[in-house]
C-alpha cells in the first residue's frame, strides 16, 4: 500500500514539474555578471589582529620573572624612561638575583631612592647593543655614568659579577639580557679607594698634607694618575720630606697628577696631551702595548670611583717648574734670542708669572737675517725690543689653540697683530714656520719657528 502511494505522488509532481518548465520562457541572452566583491572584502574580515610592540617595561611585567625589578622601576620613578624611544639595553636581574642579597637589602634601597636609581641606571645602557656586539666589548658606559666591565669566560659572558643567561630579547625600544645577579656601580670615591688599597699610602699623606683630600672626595669628575709607594720611594732621597715642607710645591706636583673630566683608558690612548689641574699639561704616548704619561707607564688602568676613575702609574710625573728664559738658555738652540732679550732687558718680564706664549726663533732663524742686522738691532734697542714683542702673545696658547685660529690675527705684546696660517699641514705665523710646539714651562709655553718675524713698518 506505501509503495503504490509512493509512485502516484512521484508521478504527480513529475507532471508539476513539466507544467512549470513549459511555463518558464528560455533566456536568448547570458545574464550581466554579478560583481566580484574586493578582495579585501573578503580577506579583510580574516585577518588576525596583529599584536602591538611591547616596549621594555611591558616584557618585564608580562614575563613574571622580573617582579623586584618592576617595583624597583616604579618606586624610582624610571617607569616613562624605560617606555620612552630609546633605543636602550637592559641587563636585567632576576627576582632570584634579588633574593639572592643580604636579607633586608630590597627594603632598605626602597626607602633610599637616590641610591636605588643610581643601581638601576647601572643596569642600562644608551643604544641597543645585540649580543653579537655586546662580545666584542671590555666595557660599556651606563646610564648612571660609570662603565660595567664585560668579560668572556668560557661560553659565558659576564657583566661585572653577574652572568648573562638570556639574550637579545628585543623590545619596542631595545634590548633585553637576563642577568642572575645584581651590579652595583662604585660608591667610593677617588681617596676612599686609595686609602683602602693599600698601595698610595705616600700618595694619600701628600693628599692630606696638601689639603686636597677635600677636593679629591668632592662630586666633580676627576682623572688621576696614581704614582705607588714605589713611584715615590724612586725619588732622590729626601725628596718627599723637602716635598711636605714645601706645601705649594707639592700642591702643584699633585695637581699635575690630575685631569679635570673622567678619561677612561680608551680616551687616554686617543689623546697627544691632557690638560691637568695644575695648568700644564701632561704628554701621552702609546709605545707598542705601553701608554705613557710624560716618563710614567700605566700598570693598571680604569679603576672606577664615585667621583672618576684612577689609572696606576709607576713614576711620580714632575711639572715644569723652569720659565720661558730658563728654558731657553738650557736648550742652547737660541743663544742669539736669549742675547737679544737681555740686550732689550725684557728678561724680567719673560720670567713673570705670565702666562705668556713666545715664536722662539732659532740661532738659524737669526743667521738667515741679512749680515750685520743683529748687530744692528743690538745697537737699536727701542727697533729690538719691538721686534722681540712681536714674538710674544699674552696667556698660553698650546698648539691646538694655534689650530683653531686658522685664518686669524691674534694680537701681540707690541699691539700689532701677526696672522695664523695652515698650509698643506704647515702652520705659519707671519712669514715664520712652526717647527716644534708645546715645550712648557712654569709662566707658559713656547713654540719654536724658523725665521725671525719682523713688525710691520
Amino acid at each position: 500500500m506505501k509503495s503504490g502511494y509512493t509512485i502516484s505522488l512521484f508521478i504527480a509532481l513529475s507532471i508539476v514539474l513539466a507544467a512549470c518548465t513549459a511555463a518558464t520562457p528560455v533566456a536568448t541572452e547570458a545574464p550581466e555578471p554579478t560583481a566580484m566583491p574586493e578582495p579585501t572584502a573578503i580577506i579583510e574580515p580574516m585577518k588576525m589582529a596583529k599584536p602591538a610592540p611591547q616596549d621594555i617595561v611591558d616584557i618585564a611585567v608580562a614575563d613574571g620573572r622580573f617582579e623586584s625589578l618592576v617595583a624597583a622601576v616604579q618606586a624610582a620613578g624610571l617607569v616613562d624612561a624605560l617606555k620612552g624611544e630609546g633605543p636602550l639595553t637592559v641587563f636585567a636581574p632576576t627576582d632570584d638575583a634579588f633574593s639572592a642579597l643580604p636579607e633586608g637589602t630590597v627594603e632598605a634601597l626602597l626607602e633610599d631612592i637616590p641610591t636605588l636609581t643610581d643601581i638601576l641606571l647601572y643596569h642600562v645602557v644608551a643604544g641597543k647593543v645585540m649580543a653579537a656586539d655586546v662580545i666584542e666589548l671590555s666595557q660599556a658606559q651606563t646610564l648612571q655614568g660609570q662603565f660595567v666591565d664585560i668579560l668572556l669566560d668560557g661560553g659565558k659572558v659576564l657583566i661585572d659579577n653577574a652572568e648573562v643567561i638570556l639574550t637579545d630579547i628585543e623590545a619596542s625600544n631595545g634590548v633585553i639580557y637576563v642577568i642572575d645577579a645584581l651590579i652595583l656601580p662604585e660608591s667610593r670615591d677617588i681617596v676612599d679607594i686609595a686609602v683602602e688599597d693599600g698601595r698610595f699610602e705616600t700618595s694619600v699623606a701628600a693628599v692630606q698634607a696638601a689639603g686636597l683630600e677635600d677636593a679629591l672626595k668632592g662630586e666633580a669628575s676627576l682623572t688621576v694618575f696614581a704614582p705607588t709607594d714605589e713611584a715615590f720611594a724612586a725619588l732622590p732621597e729626601g725628596t718627599i720630606e723637602t716635598l711636605l715642607g714645601d706645601i705649594i710645591t707639592l700642591t702643584d706636583i699633585l695637581l699635575y697628577h690630575v685631569v679635570d673630566g673622567k678619561l677612561m683608558a680608551s680616551e687616554v690612548v686617543g689623546l697627544n696631551q691632557a690638560q691637568t689641574l695644575q695648568g700644564q699639561f701632561v704628554d701621552v704616548m702609546v709605545d707598542m702595548d705601553k701608554v705613557m704619561i710624560d716618563n710614567a707607564q700605566i700598570l693598571i688602568a680604569d679603576i672606577e670611583a664615585s667621583n672618576g676613575v684612577i689609572h696606576v702609574i709607576d713614576a711620580v710625573i714632575l711639572p715644569e717648574s723652569r720659565d720661558i728664559v730658563d728654558i731657553a738658555v738650557d736648550d742652547g738652540r737660541f743663544e742669539t734670542l736669549v742675547t737679544a732679550v737681555h740686550a732689550a732687558g725684557l728678561v724680567e718680564a719673560l720670567k713673570g708669572e705670565g702666562p705668556l706664549t713666545v715664536f722662539a726663533p732659532t740661532d738659524d732663524a737669526f743667521a738667515a737675517l741679512p749680515e750685520g742686522t743683529i748687530e744692528a738691532l743690538l745697537a737699536d734697542l727701542p727697533t729690538l725690543t719691538d721686534i722681540l714683542l712681536y714674538h710674544v702673545l699674552e696667556g698660553k696658547v698650546m698648539a691646538a689653540n694655534v689650530l683653531g685660529l686658522d685664518g686669524e690675527t691674534v694680537a701681540t705684546l707690541l699691539g700689532e697683530s701677526v696672522d695664523i696660517m695652515i698650509e698643506g699641514g704647515k702652520v705659519m705665523i707671519g712669514d715664520a714656520q712652526v717647527i716644534i710646539t708645546n715645550i712648557e714651562a712654569a709662566n707658559g709655553v713656547i713654540h719654536v719657528i724658523d725665521a725671525v718675524l719682523l713688525p710691520p713698518a
